[in-house]
């Protein structure tokens, strides 16, 4: 991976002639600091929330000493406290440069791939890989959650508005809550990222109608996507006040990749993969 690369190393959103040949350097880490200095964290000062960024890859191949094509799918666990996130065509090209290596047994591979991801992200990364028959391929819906979008809202905001967000005084709750609706955009390309949101907390309850109109409002909203479930993660803290809260946001895969980023209110959070919903 580069080092001291600045934005306008990205790739992405630039024409790019796909490797041919292994290379970690591809790997294009972006810092965490700049966007989470927005929502008042400054850097090297304890996280507010614990959680992580879960990756599904589906185009994962290489090669036997044979020369006869592998191919898996991954599952990939990088923790929110790294100082980096990656920067997803970067992966793409970073696996699609793998196509033409050769290694003995999954177990190596895995191991080479944990070892980049890990050095990118400034932080250990945790690598599984799995066959295309395994069970981590079949689709769930959401358990025990209440679906908003049967709601009826009327909005015309469609930048992220905090004020929607109010909770009723009165008995506390515990709620999972989820939406198929929201719509945020690429910052470098505009293009958009479609995603189905959990949110899980105990408190005071949410106002059902003016949390939809609030994870509406981002529909033309340029941001990463781990920078858009912090800054849910965020306002829902500041202005609900939940006792406990995890936000989770499945993104729908785009160029063989799927990121589904988690963050809670349990700072010591194990990091797991996320189930894989139906609309994936």
């Amino acid at each position: 991976m580069k080092v001291n690369a600045t934005m306008a190393d990205n790739p992405l959103g630039k024409q790019t002639a796909y490797p041919t040949a292994y290379d970690p350097g591809l790997l294009f880490p972006v810092a965490r600091a700049n966007n989470r200095s927005q929502l008042g964290v400054k850097e090297g000062s304890e996280l507010p929330f614990g959680g992580f960024d879960h990756w599904r890859a589906y185009e994962l191949s290489w090669l036997l000493p044979t020369g006869q094509p592998v191919v898996a799918l991954a599952d990939i666990l990088v923790p929110c406290d790294s100082p980096c996130l990656i920067e997803s065509k970067s992966m793409k090209l970073y696996f699609n440069s793998l196509n033409q290596a050769v290694f003995s047994e999954p177990e190596v591979a895995r191991v080479q791939i944990e070892q980049d991801l890990s050095q990118a992200a400034g932080a250990p990364v945790q690598v599984a890989l799995h066959n295309h028959e395994s069970a981590v391929m079949h689709s769930v819906d959401v358990s025990n959650g209440l679906l908003l979008d049967n709601l009826l809202v009327t909005t015309t905001s469609y930048q992220p508005a905090p004020d929607f967000l109010v909770s009723h005084t009165g008995a506390q709750v515990t709620e999972t809550l989820y939406s198929h609706l929201f719509r945020s955009n690429c910052p470098i390309t505009a293009q958009p990222d479609w995603g189905s949101v959990v949110i899980q907390y105990q408190g005071e309850q949410i106002d059902h109608e003016g949390l939809l109109s609030y994870l509406i409002s981002y529909r033309s909203h340029e941001g990463f996507h781990e920078h858009c479930v912090e800054q849910i993660f965020h306002d829902l803290s500041v202005k609900c006040k939940p006792q406990k809260l995890q936000v989770s946001i499945n993104f729908l895969r785009r160029g063989g990749l799927e990121i589904n980023p988690l963050r809670s209110s349990d700072l010591t959070i194990a990091a797991y993969p996320l189930p894989r919903l139906l609309r994936q």
